[in-house]
C-alpha cells in the first residue's frame, strides 16, 4: 500500500496540470543541447540477489556501481548475450526486479539455437542530478540524456572548446567493457533496454553505439526533446546544420518502443514524434502502442494529452492523469517475451 500511494503521489505531481518545473535553468543551448547535468551524490545500488560491481570513478570523480545478474548455468565456454537495462528516474538499478526480465533469464534464448538458453544482464545505476522534468522528478536519481555528447570516439574538440562526453554514458561504457573482457559476452547480442528516464536513455545511448545490436524499452520521453527542456534537438544521420540538430552515430540501430496510449505527462505523441524523428534519421522503430490493458493499438488517447513536445503543463485531463499515472508505473510484463524475442531476431550485422 506504501508502495502505491507514494507512487501515486509522485506521478500526480509529475503529470497534472498544475504542476511545476523549478528546473535549474541552463546557461545556454550548445552543440549538444544542455549543459551537463548538475550532480548532487552518487548513488550505490541494492542489487538483491544479484553482483555490485564498482567503484568505478567517473570525469566528474563520482563513483559509479552497477548490478550483475548472471544466468544459473552458463555452460563451458559458451559466450552469452547481454541485455544492458537502465533504469527510471527516482529508482534504482535494483528496480529491474518490478519487471519480469529476470524471471525468463534461465528459460528464454536470445540466439537463433533454443537449447541455446539464458543471457546475461547488466544494470548500471545512475547519480542524483538535476532533470528537466517536472516536480517532484527535476532532481533524483536518473539520467543525464539532456547533454547529448554520445560521440563513441570520446571528448570533442569544436574551436577551442573541449566538450566532454556524457559521464552516464561513459559509465555504461565502462560497464559493458568490463563484461566483454571477462569473456563471457557474445559481443553480437549486446542489448539495451530501460524504462522511462532509462529508456530515453537508453535510447540515446543505441542510437550512438555501433556495438549495441538493437533498444527495446518501455515507456520513455523523447531524449532529444519532452517536457520543459530548453535545448530541444533534431536527430540527424549526418553532421548538424546548427545547435537545433545533433549527429547520432549508430542511425543503423533496430529499436522497439513500447509505450502506452495513455501515458503519464502526455508522452504518447511525445514518443511518437521520437519515432519520426528517428525514421527521418535512418533508425528503424517498431512503434508499439498499448491501451490500458496491454493491448496493440495504433493511435494515442487525445484525453490524456496531445501535445507533442509533452509540456510540463501537461494537455492531458484529470482523469487521463490518473490513468497515464497507472500505466507508467506498471512493467508490461505481457510483452517482455515480445521484446526478447525482438533482440533474438537483431543480432549486431557484421561491418560492410
Amino acid at each position: 500500500m506504501k508502495r502505491t500511494i507514494c507512487l501515486g503521489v509522485i506521478a500526480c505531481l509529475f503529470s497534472c496540470g498544475s504542476a511545476t518545473t523549478d528546473s535549474v535553468a541552463p546557461a545556454a543551448c550548445g552543440p549538444f543541447g544542455d549543459p551537463s547535468a548538475a550532480v548532487i551524490s552518487e548513488v550505490k545500488p541494492n542489487c538483491g540477489a544479484g553482483k555490485l560491481i564498482g567503484p568505478w570513478k567517473d570525469a566528474d570523480r563520482i563513483d559509479r556501481y552497477a548490478c550483475l545478474y548472471e544466468p544459473k548455468s552458463t555452460g563451458a565456454n559458451r559466450k552469452l548475450p547481454m541485455i544492458v537495462y537502465l533504469h527510471p528516474s527516482l529508482f534504482s538499478a535494483g528496480w529491474i526486479t518490478q519487471t519480469n526480465i529476470l524471471d525468463l533469464q534461465n528459460s528464454v534464448s536470445l540466439t537463433d539455437d533454443p537449447k541455446q538458453v539464458g543471457y546475461i544482464v547488466l544494470a548500471p545505476e545512475g547519480r542524483k542530478t538535476t532533470h528537466y522534468y517536472p516536480f517532484p522528478d527535476n532532481t533524483g536519481v536518473g539520467w543525464d540524456n539532456w547533454y547529448r555528447q554520445l560521440n563513441p570516439a570520446g571528448d570533442v574538440k569544436i574551436g577551442d572548446t573541449t566538450w566532454r562526453e556524457n559521464a552516464d554514458a561513459a559509465a555504461i561504457d565502462h560497464f559493458i567493457a568490463a563484461q566483454l573482457a571477462t569473456g563471457n559476452v557474445d559481443a553480437a547480442r549486446i542489448y539495451v533496454s530501460g524504462w522511462s528516464n532509462g529508456a530515453a536513455m537508453g535510447y540515446l545511448y543505441a542510437v550512438n553505439r555501433p556495438n549495441i545490436a538493437a533498444a527495446a524499452v518501455y515507456s520513455g520521453p523523447n531524449p532529444f526533446g519532452a517536457f520543459d527542456d530548453p535545448c530541444q534537438q533534431q536527430p540527424v544521420a549526418g553532421p548538424p546544420g546548427n545547435n537545433t540538430q545533433i549527429q547520432i552515430f549508430n542511425p543503423a540501430a533496430r529499436t522497439m518502443h513500447i509505450h502506452n496510449s495513455c501515458d503519464v505527462g502526455g508522452i504518447c505523441p511525445n514518443d511518437e514524434q521520437l519515432a519520426s524523428e528517428l525514421n527521418a534519421a535512418g533508425v528503424v522503430v517498431d512503434d508499439v502502442i498499448l491501451d490500458d490493458h496491454h493491448r496493440r493499438v495504433y493511435s494515442c488517447t487525445d484525453s490524456c494529452g496531445t501535445d507533442p513536445k509533452a509540456p510540463a503543463k501537461s494537455t492531458a485531463g484529470t482523469m487521463g492523469s490518473i490513468i497515464g499515472l497507472g500505466n507508467h508505473t506498471r512493467w508490461p510484463k505481457e510483452w517482455t517475451t515480445t521484446m526478447l524475442d525482438f533482440f533474438r531476431q537483431h543480432p549486431l550485422k557484421p561491418p560492410p
